[in-house]
């Protein structure tokens, strides 16, 4: 675990937390590390909600599929990421996604009901962990109405311009890498990926945008009118 703390002292859970008090911190949580291959699934949908995910390496995604076996990509998971915690806070019955990783990961599993509950050792910085969990909490719930603000969108061309928008922002620059290849775009936007691929070639055409693999570069002209 030594060799992770300089991940975990960049997750947003352990803000303000010495990392000379994480190992000590991770003890009281009774934390639990493993691995995961490529593709395997890190949580699974219909599974009980009981433990907050810390990703330490590599990347995941979280994933839901519909009953025609329709995958939606809801978002990708990288080093310092949390996953589950929404669910374990609520203490859902069953989660409702599943986690993938997506090229083999390490994750470090926190039981949610010691992080909300403290513990007999009255740790002074177990205070600070739940207020960040709030934080992390809130924050996310914007995120998830930025979301939402995109799939509302009627058309294939405004879901990917509302997309590239929110990460031209997120990058402060026109000039920026996305974390999806193009078939997990399509996932993450829910839309079809041959129509994808088309709006992407009409809007280079138009000189509303540049495109290479995830590299995206923005005219003036298409922030003006999707700003």
């Amino acid at each position: 675990m030594q060799k992770y703390l300089p991940v975990l002292s960049q997750c947003q859970l352990f803000q303000r937390i010495n990392e000379d008090d994480l190992l000590s911190l991770l003890s009281c949580l009774g934390a639990v590390q493993k691995k995961f291959s490529k593709k395997e699934t890190i949580l699974a949908e219909g599974s009980k909600a009981r433990y907050i995910g810390i990703l330490l390496a590599g990347s995941a995604q979280i994933v839901q599929i519909n009953y025609l076996g329709n995958r939606s990509i809801m978002a990708g998971v990288a080093p310092a990421d949390l996953f589950g915690e929404a669910f374990a806070c609520a203490e859902y019955d069953v989660i409702p996604v599943s986690v993938v990783s997506s090229d083999g990961c390490e994750v470090l599993f926190l039981d949610c009901a010691r992080v909300l509950h403290g513990c007999s050792c009255a740790c002074g910085f177990h205070q600070q962990l739940i207020s960040n969990l709030v934080r992390i909490l809130a924050r996310k719930n914007i995120l998830f109405q930025q979301r939402n603000e995109i799939i509302s969108k009627r058309t294939t061309r405004d879901k990917l311009m509302t997309y590239l928008m929110q990460q031209a922002k997120k990058a402060n620059s026109l000039s920026f890498d996305i974390p999806f290849n193009r078939q997990e775009l399509a996932d993450f936007l829910q839309v079809d990926r041959s129509g994808l691929s088309v709006q992407i070639s009409q809007l280079c055409k138009e000189g509303a945008l540049r495109a290479q693999k995830n590299h995206f570069v923005l005219s003036d002209h298409a922030k003006e009118r999707y700003e």
